[in-house]
């Protein structure tokens, strides 16, 4: 917000330096971002009047002017401008003069006739017709303005003003206006802000007699005042006005326009000005925009609306976007005799959800998406008014068309000075801390009841009222102080430390961590082989995407791990071994409802390594985290994954994630040209597994007794049931069971396998006999036979 020294003395008047005020503003709360004067541009630029001008002696084009700048001679400038007349008061450059284009202006030779400066146009000062209406676009810039020879012309044209750039935190929204940082100003300095209630004499008449105004959503405007001006006259603002807004980085254009503009900046309040011819039965209508219907704005494009869209009509078409901008249609012209003046609160989600669907951001819809009190329509369009009065542009209708179904938000506030004390570590007394308030224009009753400003709207709670007594009492004057109390550890929540438990046990195995975006692009779905009806392709779209690449959020984490093994070999790396603990996101139907997210721990490798290396990974990585009881069950209901060489891994009756290579044609579809082994576990269904009892077992006493067992079975059986059998079997005697061989052959018939197993058992309280062991080995191989029809070799 850029506040120019100019208009905040009319105000608050304070002779401090920018320099002063900007860092004084910042230490109340007003961060300043930077603070200049366009003048300091322009340097050695004076007034000076063309006493004569001649053809150049070998120029069809150029002139030779003499220039007098009261100096102690006239000065000779070339130049070929043919807009120039004797007698024309222009802007001189004068030997080593600087323009804010950066361009240095030097003394020297056209076609062999010196020339001393150089005459300026508007432009080349940073300025345009808005500025000064009655100046030419192309040629040198003949001033009207009073003045003197020899004057500095950045004085004279009103270049020479010091501007204050604000960073202004979005729930400040009364700070989006000078009034608004006038009033900081005054707190800041403890001076009063000589702040009026606008004043309209009007002309008679009844506003209500020109106009109708009808609300149908006063959900999304509480509150619409129209007022009716007569008998306008089109035409040029008065200067201050236009050297106001310039400064403020708003282009003049006309004086009802410039007004709306004027006041919005004033204010804080965006206002809108209808040619009333264009609003043929005098109907204004606000109402939600039909599907499809259409509008063609102010800066010439044509709109399609939907009904999340609020509309300012006629009674049957749309003129404006609510809050957004006007129509092309009802804008105002040259011979504009009539104008309805509009000042309304609309609902800010609404502004901003419309602006941002129709890809617009203007300064009207910046302000009305952080939240406008209602009350100030009522002023600011008066102040519109006022000044259409005080310029004499028009003739203003008695009274106003007021649609108000505003209520103001009203917040009981107490004044706790002990409390307040101990919040901000300082001891001011009551009296102190009224005095601040008071200052902000709050007021403190006597039972300490806080009356908060209706502008105001941040003000919610204790802490906000303290934070306002200590920003102007100066944290400058906080004395530091230590906390107070028992020494505090911080305490990192449990799945947060087993999240890191497993990145800890995965990066000790070898495995790097990688982290990648968790919206991606649904071609990948294609690549991952997902069926075109699966539930995995159901995803969030993201309503305003950077790109198709970053459309969908996912719902698995595998095509992203495989875009990195990508890279990777397309890098030439030849063995690499990835993971990443990342989150899903499955929509829960329900557009309201926050999609379900899961995270999952993703492995990902090639090179040296093959299936079971993978399984020994991920076994691994479950032992350190001590889930036990874990089983491989052959098949995984995965596309993308080998359906000959993956497996789906459970506890109990939970599965708790899939594993396995990957298909060779989606590793193709990846571009790796190598094969590819992958697993996925959930982490939340690991984290609720872990066994956090830990059991001392005493080294054995006595020793164990190993025995191998060789079955022929069929080759679809798999080895984990034969294990499972093995250790249910054998009871309390069980130790250990490890597959040392799997043969197929010559010697083997068709359709079967040979496997081979060490068992090894134990007893806590004795050694085992052979009777012991024999007696475990026929119940384990009665029991294969009989479940299995396995045969031992």
């Amino acid at each position: 917000m850029k506040l120019p020294k100019t208009w905040l003395d009319e105000y608050v008047e304070l002779d401090v330096s920018p320099r002063q005020f900007a860092a004084d503003m910042t230490m109340s709360g007003s961060k300043v971002e930077e603070y200049y004067n366009d003048g300091d541009k322009i340097k050695n630029v004076v007034i000076g009047r063309v006493d004569s001008i001649e053809d150049h002696p070998d120029s069809d084009h150029l002139v030779v002017c003499q220039i007098d700048v009261a100096g102690e001679r006239k000065l000779q400038i070339v130049t070929g401008a043919s807009n120039l007349k004797v007698g024309d008061i222009v802007p001189v450059c004068l030997d080593g003069a600087h323009l804010p284009d950066g361009k240095v202006i030097k003394k020297g030779k056209l076609r062999g006739v010196l020339s001393e400066g150089m005459l300026c146009s508007l432009s080349e000062l940073g300025l345009t017709l808005g500025d000064f209406p009655y100046a030419i676009e192309d040629g040198i810039f003949v001033i009207e303005e009073p003045c003197n020879l020899g004057d500095d012309a950045t004085k004279v044209l009103g270049i020479d003003n010091v501007v204050t750039d604000f960073e202004i935190t979005s729930n400040r929204t009364d700070c989006y206006s000078i009034i608004g940082l006038a009033r900081e100003a005054a707190a800041t300095y403890d001076k009063k802000a000589n702040i009026k209630t606008p004043v309209v004499k009007g002309c008679g008449g009844n506003a209500a007699d020109h106009i109708s105004v009808a609300v149908e959503a006063p959900d999304l405007c509480p509150r619409y005042i129209a007022r009716v001006v007569k008998n306008v006259k089109i035409g040029p603002s008065p200067r201050w006005m236009r050297e106001r807004l310039r400064l403020c980085g708003v282009r003049p254009i006309s004086n009802i326009v410039d007004i709306t503009n004027y006041v919005m900046l004033e204010y804080g309040q965006p206002l809108h000005a209808f040619d009333a011819r264009f609003l043929p039965d005098r109907k204004i209508l606000v109402r939600r925009a039909n599907e499809g219907e259409k509008i063609t704005t102010l800066d010439g494009t044509d709109r399609v609306l939907d009904p999340s869209i609020l509309v300012i009509t006629d009674g049957k078409q749309p003129v404006a976007v609510a809050g957004v901008m006007g129509g092309l249609d009802s804008e105002i012209k040259e011979d504009t005799t009539e104008v309805i003046f509009e000042s309304a609160n609309f609902n800010g989600p609404c502004v901003r959800k419309g602006a941002r669907k129709l890809g617009m951001r203007t300064d009207a819809s910046n302000l009305y998406e952080k939240g406008l009190p209602a009350y100030q329509t009522k002023l600011a369009i008066d102040r519109v008014c006022e000044l259409v009065e005080l310029l004499g542009c028009g003739e203003v209708v008695d009274g106003c068309v007021d649609v108000d179904n505003s209520t103001e938000k009203k917040i009981d506030l107490k004044l706790d000075v002990e409390r307040t004390n101990k919040f901000l570590a300082t001891s001011l007394s009551r009296d102190e801390m009224v005095a601040i308030l008071r200052r902000l224009e709050f007021d403190v009753l006597d039972d300490d009841t806080i009356i908060v400003p209706a502008y105001r709207q941040d003000i919610e709670c204790f802490a906000d009222v303290a934070e306002e007594i200590v920003r102007i009492y100066g944290y400058n004057k906080v004395e530091p102080s230590l906390f107070k109390g028992s020494a505090t550890t911080t305490v990192t929540a449990k799945y947060h430390d087993f999240k890191q438990k497993v990145s800890d046990a995965l990066a000790s195995l070898g495995f790097f961590e990688i982290k990648t975006y968790t919206f991606i692009s649904p071609k990948l779905y294609d690549k991952a082989l997902l069926a075109d009806d699966s539930s995995l392709r159901n995803s969030v779209t993201i309503l305003n995407p950077l790109g198709e690449d970053s459309s969908i959020m996912r719902t698995l984490t595998m095509p992203s791990m495989l875009s990195i093994l990508s890279k990777n070999y397309n890098n030439r790396n030849t063995d690499v071994a990835l993971f990443e603990i990342g989150k899903t996101f499955t929509p829960t139907g329900d557009a309201n409802t926050l999609p379900d997210e899961k995270s999952v721990i993703t492995l990902g490798a090639y090179g040296n390594l093959d299936f079971y290396d993978m399984k020994g990974y991920v076994c691994a990585l479950l032992d350190n985290l001590k889930i036990k009881d874990v089983s491989f069950e052959s098949g995984t209901d995965l596309p993308y994954y080998h359906p000959g060489r993956c497996a789906t891994l459970k506890v109990g009756d939970t599965v708790i994630g899939r594993m396995g290579q990957i298909h060779p044609v989606c590793a193709d579809n990846f571009d790796i040209g190598s094969d590819v082994y992958a697993a996925e576990l959930s982490l939340e269904t690991l984290y609720d597994l872990v066994d956090t009892d830990i059991t001392y077992i005493p080294l054995p006493k006595f020793p164990a007794v190993t025995r191998d067992l060789a079955l022929l079975c069929d080759d679809e059986l798999e080895a984990a049931k034969i294990e499972n059998v093995i250790k249910t079997e054998s009871k309390k005697l069980f130790e250990d069971c490890k597959l040392f061989d799997i043969y197929k052959g010559s010697q083997i018939p068709e359709g079967k396998k040979s496997i081979a197993f060490t068992i090894t058992l134990r007893a806590a309280d004795r050694t085992l006999v052979d009777e012991d062991v024999d007696n475990v080995m026929k119940r384990i191989i009665k029991k294969l036979v009989a479940d299995f029809g396995c045969e031992q070799r």
